[in-house]
């Protein structure tokens, strides 16, 4: 995973938990899953499109 193996993965958590702390920790877990949670499901949707309905046009006189 990213070129890295077991070692630096528990570097970087090791780092992380000194930083953070272990108390907002799970509070970033929790927020990074649900940021997570909402790009995945903005992939699944549609975009939504802003534009006006088009006016009806009269019909043509002949």
């Amino acid at each position: 995973m990213f070129g890295m193996g077991i070692g630096e993965l528990v570097v970087v958590l090791v780092i992380v938990l000194l930083v953070f702390g272990p108390g907002r920790l799970p509070e970033m877990m929790g927020n990074l899953g649900q940021a997570m949670r909402e790009f995945q499901k903005g992939l699944r949707e549609p975009p939504e499109i802003d534009v006006p309905p088009a006016k009806p046009t009269p019909p043509a006189e002949a």
